[in-house]
């Protein structure tokens, strides 16, 4: 919790306003994180006996991951949602109530946690199936089906879910940018399911089902566009911009999908702070090869008023200040925001005239 605090303190108010009580039972509302979190001392309770705390504890991990994995500084829980904390007990009572939190997860809100949904697609889906992976490839190993076939049916229904969605805005005209948004969402989520996988015992139970989700959850055109256009090279963790403890204070500096990050640049100029925020900026255009969020937003912070990045670029250290006379950040930096965004339309379109059959 001291993580999540550090992290996300704008979060305290709606923690405060939340009613305790024991955190398995907590998740199944919208807001069903935020009372998980509020309650996490309950789970110290010697009522508890070492299932219920398990479950409590499984409870927390999983909050803590869906309020804090859009922020700058995620907790770092997602393999004991994954496999660690399923595997501490081999009875099914206890890990049922577990698997029945991961699926009412689903209906979690983002709002004030993330703003970086695409057509109600998410990174936070992904997440929420790793959770549900784990569970499902255990309670496999463990002969319990019937649950095994919830927590698999759940998982598939969101990867027709999310195929569907990017299928949908492939034929739409002028959706481009969100095409290469959903492009990089869906292959980081291929990611989290395959990482969920990843503590699976493969045998006569689970092969079958890791092979069939494995090819199910392909998203071979997602995967093909995100890597012709450079999107990989976005899907770095901004280590530059986690030491900027001004950028943690309010959900309204919450980072956007890159490389689109003109307006979140907007948004930080008016910081007083703005001066750490263009240094980490600068900084990390040198240490992050290949992407080019970073200087979107310094293009940002110097559109929304020259004077004030002047007056922001004079504060920094004296080496950050060398580092932004560099003749390439600049030429990349100058670049008009119309003039980035054709560009990317333009292998946005490219990359679907090569992979449009891929699915």
């Amino acid at each position: 919790m001291t993580q999540v605090r550090a992290t996300a303190p704008f979060l305290e108010p709606r923690m405060r306003a939340s009613e305790p009580g024991r955190l398995i039972d907590l998740g199944d509302s919208p807001d069903g994180f935020i009372r998980i979190l509020a309650s996490w001392e309950n789970m110290l309770s010697g009522d508890l006996n070492a299932g219920e705390q398990l479950q409590d504890y499984f409870a927390l991990c999983l909050a803590c991951h869906h309020a804090t994995v859009a922020t700058f500084v995620p907790t770092d829980v997602d393999t004991k949602i994954r496999g660690i904390v399923w595997r501490e007990s081999r009875d099914p009572e206890v890990l049922r109530p577990m698997l029945r939190l991961a699926l009412a997860s689903r209906g979690w809100t983002e709002e004030g946690i993330s703003i970086r949904a695409v057509r109600g697609v998410s990174g936070h889906h992904g997440e929420q199936w790793s959770a549900i992976a784990g569970g499902l490839g255990y309670l496999l190993e463990l002969g319990d089906t019937v649950s095994a076939e919830e927590a698999q049916a759940a998982i598939e229904s969101e990867i027709d879910r999310e195929q569907g969605v990017l299928d949908a805005c492939a034929a739409e005209r002028d959706a481009e940018l969100d095409l290469l948004r959903l492009s990089m969402t869906l292959a980081h989520n291929r990611g989290d399911l395959t990482q969920g996988m990843g503590f699976w015992k493969r045998g006569a139970r689970t092969g079958p089902v890791m092979d069939r989700l494995s090819e199910r959850g392909r998203f071979s055109l997602a995967v093909r566009i995100y890597q012709f256009t450079g999107l990989a090279a976005e899907g770095h963790r901004h280590y530059p911009l986690r030491a900027v403890t001004a950028l943690r204070r309010s959900a309204a500096t919450l980072l956007p999908l890159c490389p689109f990050l003109d307006e979140w640049g907007g948004v930080v100029a008016q910081l007083e702070e703005s001066h750490e925020v263009l240094a980490a900026l600068v900084s990390g255009c040198h240490k992050v090869q290949g992407q080019q969020g970073y200087y979107r937003a310094i293009a940002g912070m110097r559109h929304a008023s020259a004077g004030a990045f002047d007056r922001a670029a004079g504060r920094m250290p004296n080496t950050a200040q060398r580092l932004l006379r560099d003749a390439d950040l600049r030429k990349l930096s100058d670049v008009p925001r119309i003039s980035f965004e054709s560009m990317m339309r333009k292998r946005a379109r490219a990359a679907l005239a090569m992979f449009g059959g891929s699915r």
